[in-house]
């Protein structure tokens, strides 16, 4: 479960990542409580700054993928990560002082989403310079228990720090400083135990290429349009889990951050299941994006809050497993030489959905309330499931159609 810890720069990338991973997600409580006390409660303003923050990627995020492939990756992630800290540095500061207002987050949500389409692609590419192949799925998921152990512990302490320190404002400098230790462990790394791959010469036409290199390959397009179709309304979800808590359950900061982390709890079971399979299966891929879909629809039906709490358990190992099970698929089934760009489109879809899913879940919430926002969200998901299947079949046969003619 835990072989790629053995690798020394893993290692610390690792210790160095959950450090700041716990910032991160004190920032992202800090973020949407911050925009509701702003407003007065209001989900479409909680919306727009989830929106916000993954636009850029819509438009810029494989050009990230391009500048990953072209690049020497390891200097970019430690300048996206210093530009990241002094975003939160900037916002803590604002907030401290009695300045924020809601424009200031928005802004501060669409820088940090532009940094974002160079730095996760990139991240996301050089996961496998650090371990190489034979450890590749092993570490996305260690990745993934990572986060979303900073995921348990973040928001628990970001609902008490809020109520002690009387506002988010120290969450936003104290995430600033956390950037200190994945950095740190970027510049202290062995670059001779590097699987580094060769950078792509510049020249015409290859974002199209990266686009085509994922349209005629079964083995990546299926597991592409699943996860965009999924992280659509997934995405969003902490942003309903602050609704429900809020707006339905009446619960303060603490218990809000508590509903987050039981979440988590359930995404990092599932994320440490995931750490044990050498390869992940289609029917593992399709078996998470239905049980979220379900659950998300359960959630909204909670009768009371400790039986909400038990039903995000669940919930995060299904969005966990999907979550896992595509990453990893798409990156062994991708040639060294076209995983920037792959990943590039992979995180397109992964986080450009929220644009749409986020604003569209605030307007479904205000309408019918928390609750319909949460179950329609639910069904959405499980008809993107047929989509991705549908799409897949016909974009396959479309293109294997030209190709087989051409032979």
């Amino acid at each position: 479960m835990f072989r790629s810890l053995k690798i020394r720069n893993y290692r610390m990338f690792a210790a160095g990542g959950a450090v700041s991973n716990v910032g991160t997600w004190l920032q992202r409580t800090a973020q949407d409580w911050l925009v509701l006390e702003l407003t007065g409660g209001s989900a479409a303003a909680l919306g727009m700054a989830t929106a916000l923050q993954f636009l850029p990627m819509l438009f810029f995020g494989m050009f990230g993928g391009v500048l990953a492939d072209r690049y020497p990756k390891r200097p970019i992630l430690i300048a996206a990560q210093s530009l990241m800290a002094g975003l939160a540095l900037t916002i803590g500061v604002l907030t401290m002082t009695g300045a924020a207002q809601v424009w200031h987050v928005y802004v501060m949500a669409f820088v940090l989403g532009l940094i974002s389409c160079v730095e996760v692609p990139t991240r996301q590419a050089f996961v496998v310079e650090m371990v190489g192949r034979q450890d590749l799925s092993n570490a996305i998921a260690l990745n993934s228990s990572i986060f979303n152990l900073a995921r348990v512990v973040g928001p628990a302490i970001a609902g008490v720090l809020i109520y002690v320190l009387g506002g988010t404002g120290p969450l936003f400098l104290i995430n600033a400083l956390t950037f200190a230790g994945v950095i740190s462990s970027l510049v202290f790394m062995r670059k001779s135990e590097l699987h580094l791959s060769d950078p792509v010469p510049r020249a015409k036409g290859q974002l199209r290429e990266g686009l085509r290199y994922v349209l005629e390959r079964e083995e990546l397009l299926m597991p592409v349009l699943l996860i965009g179709f999924v992280s659509m309304f997934a995405q969003s979800f902490s942003m309903s889990i602050a609704l429900m808590a809020r707006e339905v359950f009446h619960a303060g900061a603490s218990s809000f951050g508590l509903a987050s982390s039981m979440f988590a709890v359930g995404a990092l079971g599932g994320a440490l299941l995931a750490a044990r399979r050498a390869r992940p299966s289609r029917r593992l891929l399709m078996a998470g994006a239905i049980g979220f879909g379900l659950f998300q629809v359960a959630t909204g039906l909670a009768p009371f809050y400790p039986a909400y709490l038990l039903l995000l358990i669940p919930t995060g190992v299904a969005l966990i497993t999907v979550n896992t099970a595509a990453n990893a698929g798409v990156q062994l089934a991708t040639s060294p030489e076209m995983r920037g760009r792959v990943m590039g489109i992979y995180m397109l879809v992964f986080t450009g959905g929220a644009p749409i899913g986020a604003p569209l879940v605030g307007w479904l919430s205000e309408l019918g309330g928390p609750r319909a926002g949460v179950m329609l969200s639910g069904m959405l998901v499980l008809v993107g499931v047929g989509l991705a299947v549908l799409l897949t079949r016909l974009i396959g046969a479309r293109v294997r159609g030209p190709m087989a003619l051409a032979a």
